[in-house]
């Protein structure tokens, strides 16, 4: 169970932050420059952190006043990750996006982890993939929700860290639309595997 539970949150939590977006494209910006690279990574990761220990801590207790809500939560949270990797897929096979890296002034240490904390605690999905969403699938971990939320965690300081300071590397090979298309092609088959997981469960 804690094995299970560590991967589920591991998994979900890595597909939902892979998209691109303005908080990875200035996390990637950043680590091209190498500016602040540490600050900025902390600064989205430990932000995550907080938001998935709230979410996983707090919905159980939610759902222990309001029991109907787990199965509505679970069932929508299926119906969330068969059209998020429906839409993965659809990108995967018609969307020839590309991220590219733009502007190359000086970014002082304030400013980037300003811009940071905006990019997290300003973005409404956030606190629906954070609290609401990850806080409904660790009550199918009975037992394992500390497993769940440590994989998230993990999954979430592993890609920070990754993009922050792998960019230099990352820049030529995410400029070509090919390697996001094989990206959003892995994360709608997760994404579809996981929700399937939550359809079936007991």
């Amino acid at each position: 169970m804690m094995s299970a539970a560590f991967s589920t949150g591991f998994g979900i939590g890595l597909s939902l932050i892979l998209a691109i977006g303005a908080q990875n494209a200035f996390v990637l910006r950043q680590g091209i420059k190498r500016e602040h690279v540490l600050a900025v990574v902390l600064t989205c990761a430990l932000s995550d952190v907080v938001l998935i220990a709230l979410g996983v801590s707090s919905f159980s207790r939610v759902v222990a006043l309001l029991p109907w809500l787990d199965p509505v939560m679970r069932y929508g949270g299926a119906l969330f990750l068969l059209w998020f990797g429906a839409k993965s897929m659809r990108a995967a096979l018609c969307a020839n996006d590309s991220l590219v890296v733009e502007g190359e002034a000086t970014t002082s240490l304030r400013r980037a982890v300003l811009t940071c904390l905006a990019l997290t605690w300003f973005n409404p999905h956030v606190y629906l993939d954070t609290v609401v969403f990850m806080g409904s699938i660790s009550t199918r971990f009975a037992g394992a929700e500390i497993a769940f939320a440590s994989g998230a965690m993990s999954a979430s300081l592993l890609f920070f860290f990754t993009l922050g300071y792998g960019a230099r590397w990352l820049r030529p090979l995410f400029a070509r639309p090919m390697a996001w298309k094989l990206l959003d092609a892995a994360v709608a088959l997760l994404m579809w595997g996981i929700a399937v997981r939550l359809i079936v469960a007991p």
